[in-house]
């Protein structure tokens, strides 16, 4: 018999400036934990002007719950004029958002330095 491994969800969330925030992702994202992703984001993407970094190397796998949060939140960040910027170097997240065609909606930066060196900063808008 196969054994599946899952990993545990976790996250934490670090403000760089008083608009900028990381929230650093790690486990399976599914169905069995958007909700508590959705929860951890929910202060931050109800602010005004707030770019929102999700960190997520340590994401093995997300799935199209998971995926619909991240969606979700950017779209609320967009309409109160902030940003969504997610931080994964795997190229199965990169090739899912591509043939979904949600690259379109989510800005997406190959590490955690480069999307700080990019958005980090208050005045880049």
């Amino acid at each position: 018999m196969a054994t599946i491994e899952v990993s545990e969800f976790a996250s934490t969330v670090a403000e760089l400036a008083p608009s900028t925030h990381v929230a650093t992702i790690a486990g399976d994202l599914d169905l069995y934990n958007a909700e508590e992703l959705r929860a951890q984001l929910a202060p931050l993407i109800e602010r005004e002007h707030e770019t929102l970094i999700v960190e997520m190397s340590g994401v093995p796998f997300i799935d199209s719950t998971a995926l619909g949060v991240l969606v979700a939140a950017a779209k609320q960040l967009r309409s109160r004029a902030g940003r969504l910027v997610v931080a994964s170097s795997d190229p199965r997240f990169r090739r899912l958002l591509e043939i979904t065609g949600l690259l379109a909606v989510l800005v997406l930066e190959p590490n955690l330095t480069q999307a700080v060196e990019r958005y980090g900063d208050d005045a880049s808008f």
